[in-house]
């Protein structure tokens, strides 16, 4: 990473941008009318390089509890740290407000978010049998947990 990594919450005058992002990065992406939904609901956070958008998180608070729901790092800038970046930026959003263990949904075939989420510190804790759409049918959903700490 070269340039300075920063955050900002996402604003609907973001959408356009991020919704660029998300369909380059996955084959069922979420939709425009998720991420407007969840602008009222979430913690959404843009992830920057410099002044280059690089990815994008969302997590959800619930009393002492987090999920998180979505963590994009634009195709072209992966592998390079950034997604354990936005990763440890979003836990520590969760930890701050309040919550002291996450919950994390991950298709089966993604070995390299799986392995980011275990190196954080996550756990398999259960499957979802077809839970996500997949190319030519569904695909199963690990289950993944972890204890938020200082």
């Amino acid at each position: 990473m070269s340039d300075a990594v920063s955050f900002r919450p996402m604003t609907e005058a973001d959408l356009d941008a991020v919704l660029k992002i998300e369909y380059a990065a996955f084959s069922h992406p979420w939709t425009r009318g998720i991420f407007l939904d969840g602008l009222g609901k979430y913690q959404i956070w843009l992830m920057f390089e410099g002044q280059q958008q690089v990815g994008h998180g969302v997590v959800q608070i619930i009393l002492d509890e987090a999920h998180l729901l979505n963590i994009t790092v634009k195709p072209e800038n992966q592998g390079r740290g950034l997604g354990l970046t936005l990763l440890e930026h979003l836990m520590s959003i969760a930890y701050k407000a309040q919550a002291r263990e996450c919950f994390l949904e991950v298709r089966d075939s993604n070995r390299a978010a799986f392995r980011l989420y275990e190196r954080y510190g996550f756990n398999e804790i259960g499957r979802r049998r077809d839970y996500y759409p997949a190319v030519g049918g569904r695909e199963d959903a690990v289950v993944m947990a972890c204890t938020l700490v200082d």
